[in-house]
């Protein structure tokens, strides 16, 4: 440097490898991590809490798992009764061994809570400090009582897991039908069909019959009828667990998604049916577009939002900038609290933080799996190099395309089945924004339906389009239609923002609203 002073820079500091440690850390979903739990919005943690059925929708790594253990381990030091159930386990499993799986999980980890939670002393600072660093306020339950409903509990799990391994039995029957066509008199033979039944008769008749044979199958579950008949055992052990616990219980269903999404309403259903009137409460996590909590049939399958069930929905997109800013600016803040004397601006340039946000899409892990690679490309470029001593948005831009393998590994676990489908989508619509409109964000029409619209509600949950706002009107044309604006995530146009003319708008920008309502922005998908 000309002043031929040494230049100082976080970047060098021995703290910066612990918190590149802790950033590995946080991004895992644990127990221990629910201390550093930040609340995304004020109230959501309460009713994440309350007595009430909850579906937690979220986009992977926005913080659902963070907020339902951190939920546990409050309504735990309050001593109620929790189970906490990872799906992801049952990945692949079929109905209705997926069911049995998960009420053995359900009831192993209420059968733990028992053990230990229930009838350990707040003294036991070994236990309480570990896991939740805090005490108990309430009282331990009656250790005798306790040990009672256990050991009921494990008969009630003995039995399932003896369910579990016996194979599943179907019956078929079969039937003739008949197919008929006008012609001269002639002999009808009719066989009924039905068990210990059959008619044969010489019927004169002006049609000719064209025998045909198809063979139904009715297929008997054994296992859902010991689901169905053992239903009412289940209640009472929960009645118990509330009479026991002077209050609520909660059963934690976290990554429903995991499982196949034909299967989701069925095994939501019938943990609904148990928690009734037994002060049990389903708190569920998954993603919205990747999963179906409710079946319209007779009788309706799963739990109806508005209804059964209220929604909780943790993402905050893009369209709350500053709002998002200054939540995940409070997530990096705390993470340097463990790591004196680090500070935001010691480590980041202003203009790092807003390109941190925009490559995330606001989504809490990303965010910080990003930040993360921005550490390490300052630090390999060294600080003496023209951007400075601090992280700068190259830096970032940069990280963004080494976090990219990672977030398409994990939308080709995620879309499962409907891969192809989302990928040709998905295909399009970075053609559209890097070769046609030139432009980072893109527009469609509220009244959009159908394939394409659901693909992009898909790829929104799926963590490669993020939303900007929800309601936009263009300049010219489409009088009074309105538009939501998108835009792709950064990783798919880093490169593309050295093409002549790519438009890179400025999500924090004052001026951003008018920016975005141009005609060629509209996306068809056609």
């Amino acid at each position: 440097m000309a002043s031929g002073k040494k230049v100082v820079s976080e970047l060098d500091s021995e703290a910066v490898d612990k918190l590149l440690v802790l950033c590995e850390e946080v991004t895992r979903a644990t127990p221990e991590g629910a201390r550093r739990f930040i609340e995304p919005a004020p109230g959501v943690l309460s009713r994440a809490k309350s007595n009430q059925h909850h579906i937690v929708f979220g986009r992977r790594g926005s913080g659902k798992s963070s907020l339902l253990r951190k939920s546990a381990a409050d309504l735990t030091l309050d001593r109620r009764p929790i189970a906490f159930v990872d799906m992801e386990t049952f990945k692949g499993h079929s109905y209705p061994d997926v069911l049995i799986s998960v009420l053995i999980k359900s009831l192993h980890e209420f059968k733990l809570w028992l053990d230990s939670a229930a009838t350990a002393p707040a003294s036991k600072k070994t236990f309480w400090q570990k896991l939740y660093n805090a005490i108990p306020v309430r009282s331990p339950f009656n250790k005798s009582r306790t040990g009672v409903l256990s050991a009921e509990l494990n008969e009630l799990i003995e039995a399932l897991e003896a369910q579990l391994r016996m194979p599943e039995v179907s019956e078929k029957q079969t039937k003739q039908t008949v197919s008929d066509e006008n012609t001269a008199t002639v002999d009808l033979s009719v066989d009924g069909g039905a068990p210990g039944i059959g008619v044969k008769n010489k019927i004169a008749l002006g049609k000719k019959t064209l025998g045909a044979m198809e063979e139904q199958s009715k297929y008997v579950s054994h296992k859902v009828e010991y689901l169905h008949q053992n239903i009412l055992g289940f209640q009472r052990f929960f009645k118990k667990l509330s009479e026991l616990s002077g209050g609520s219980s909660f059963l934690i269903l976290d990554d429903l998604y995991h499982i196949r999404k034909s299967d989701q309403a069925k095994v939501i259903d019938y943990f609904h049916r148990v928690a009734k009137g037994n002060s049990l409460w389903l708190k569920i996590g998954t993603i919205k577009h990747r999963s179906q909590w409710y079946e319209h049939s007779d009788p309706p399958i799963g739990v109806k939002l508005g209804d059964d069930a209220k929604e909780i929905n943790i993402d905050i997109s893009l369209e709350k900038f500053e709002t998002l800013r200054d939540f995940l600016k409070k997530i990096l803040a705390n993470l340097m609290l463990e790591t004196p004397p680090l500070t935001l601006s010691g480590l980041l340039n202003p203009t790092a933080i807003d390109r941190l946000i925009i490559a995330s899409g606001g989504v809490t892990r990303d965010f910080i799996g990003i930040f993360s690679n921005s550490i390490s490309q300052a630090k390999n470029r060294g600080k003496e190099h023209h951007r400075g001593p601090r992280i700068g948005a190259e830096d970032v831009n940069l990280a963004t395309g080494d976090y990219s393998p990672l977030k398409q590994e994990e939308f080709k676990v995620d879309s499962a089945t409907e891969r192809e489908i989302l990928e040709f989508a998905f295909g399009k619509l970075v053609e559209f924004c890097t070769e046609t409109s030139k432009c980072n964000v893109f527009l469609v029409s509220q009244k959009l339906s159908g394939q394409v619209r659901e693909s992009i509600d898909q790829l929104i949950d799926l963590r490669l389009i993020h939303p900007v706002r929800s309601r936009v009107t263009l300049k010219k044309g489409a009088a009074g239609e309105l538009f939501e604006a998108y835009m792709l995530d950064l990783s798919q146009y880093t490169a593309a923002r050295k093409v002549h003319e790519f438009t890179i708008v400025d999500l924090g920008a004052s001026g951003m609203d008018e920016n975005i309502r141009k005609a060629s922005l509209v996306y068809s998908g056609s």
